[in-house]
């Protein structure tokens, strides 16, 4: 991933260095587990831990030797021998394969990306729960298919999208724990030159569960899993970041990012302050959403393996969680700094001059006797009045003698309320967050 959708940490989890060191972990572990139960000489993993104490691989070195080699671990084993020479490497990877190392190391890695993803989350879940109980009765209208509907508040918005990530963040544990699994189990699983003694102590080494059954490979309907909740997540975040921006639109006017001293919105024409953060952000959403596809295609390798799924993999792995981790980041500064306008809000509300209600008087329509379909037929003449012409819909009920039949003016006077609609704004909050506030 590109170094501006990049954040220090997730990228140092992803780097050479970092994957070398945890090779070399799990062939030292490895190593004290067969000094444990006896299959190679004791005092073996000593000597080679002193001898590469502090090491900090050469990545060049590693690199030179595999464009003779052509084959990554090949290569790196190679240069673990000049360091901690030949006689002592004798014993390092015995027994296992290469996939032995690539595949732990890419669960202890994905496992790592899922920590700070969940520390993401938890800091996106703090900024929406406090937006949500700053705005929680601030009135805003609803919109299905993009029309006004009914009254809801800010609040409840923000409340939503809490819940839809504290899923997110329960999805990703879930995830994280499928994933996090440990297999030297030999060249096709069957442990044939190694014990299984030794792929248990190094997943506890690595705070891994060892694979229940491997064939070369980790099954790879864990990593699927594992990167369709990442994309799950992207859409999550891309829904959230589409309702800023719409509300954002100059004609709806009720929220706007932050928009910084000295920052320029355009370089034409000074006036603009475009939402170019939530933008970014559904961008990125859809890269990492892309990544879904080839990982549910990684599942069907041929046999005990074959090679098909590792170039996928060197691309997702890094760039999903990379670009993940990045935008939800973003999007909690969004929230965080959201500049909110109650007064437009309730502008937008009062724009339709009572349309918003025509469901309660439906209803209480119904409620004096009247069958639903006529009292149904009743409200929508005056309401397409009001659409095409231009007295409110308001004042057409109120003055339409076939409702007043049914209802006093008073009675009519008090179904045009929005504190009505507010009724249970309580009863969602304590659903939502437990009464914690």
């Amino acid at each position: 991933m590109i170094i501006r959708y990049s954040r220090e940490e997730m990228v140092k989890n992803w780097s050479d260095e970092n994957r070398f060191k945890i090779w070399f972990d799990i062939e030292l572990f490895a190593l004290e587990a067969m000094e444990s139960i006896g299959s190679v000489e004791s005092g073996t993993s000593k000597i080679i831990k002193e001898k590469s104490k502090d090491i900090v691989f050469n990545v060049n070195r590693i690199n030179e030797i595999e464009r003779e080699t052509h084959h990554d671990v090949i290569a790196f084993l190679t240069h673990l021998s000049e360091i901690v020479g030949s006689k002592n490497a004798r014993f390092i990877h015995q027994g296992m394969t290469s996939s032995d190392i690539l595949d732990t190391c890419l669960s202890v890695q994905l496992s790592k990306a899922a920590d700070l993803l969940i520390n993401d989350l938890d800091v996106l879940l703090k900024n929406l729960k406090d937006k949500a109980y700053e705005f929680k009765l601030t009135p805003t209208i609803g919109r299905s298919h993009g029309i006004h509907a009914e009254p809801t508040t800010f609040g409840l918005k923000m409340a939503q999208a809490y819940a839809e990530f504290e899923r997110a963040k329960e999805r990703l544990i879930f995830a994280k724990k499928d994933i996090s699994t440990c297999a030297l189990s030999g060249s096709v699983g069957t442990f044939a030159n190694i014990d299984p003694r030794v792929e248990e102590y190094v997943a506890k080494k690595l705070g891994l569960n060892y694979e229940p059954i491997s064939t070369q490979v980790i099954p790879r309907d864990r990593h699927a899993m594992f990167f369709s909740t990442l994309g799950v997540i992207a859409g999550s975040l891309e829904r959230l970041a589409t309702e800023i921006r719409h509300l954002q639109r100059t004609e709806v006017g009720e929220v706007s990012e932050f928009f910084s001293k000295g920052q320029k919105g355009s370089s034409s024409m000074p006036h603009k302050r475009n939402p170019v953060l939530t933008e970014n952000i559904t961008g990125l959403s859809r890269i990492v959403r892309g990544m879904v596809n080839p990982a549910l295609e990684n599942i069907a390798l041929w046999h005990e393996r074959d090679i098909s799924h590792s170039s996928v993999e060197r691309v997702i792995g890094p760039d999903s969680t990379i670009t993940l981790d990045f935008a939800i980041n973003r999007l909690s500064n969004v929230i965080e700094k959201l500049v909110v306008y109650p007064d437009k809000m309730l502008t937008n509300i009062n724009s339709l001059g009572g349309l918003i209600y025509s469901q309660r008087i439906l209803l209480e329509l119904t409620q004096k006797g009247i069958s639903r379909e006529e009292s149904y037929a009743l409200v929508q003449k005056n309401a397409a009045e009001a659409w095409d012409g231009d007295k409110t819909f308001k004042d057409l009920i109120m003055n339409d003698i076939d409702i007043k039949k049914v209802l006093k003016e008073e009675e009519l006077t008090k179904l045009f309320s929005l504190n009505y609609h507010l009724s249970f704004v309580e009863t969602i909050f304590e659903r939502v967050f437990n009464g914690n506030n």
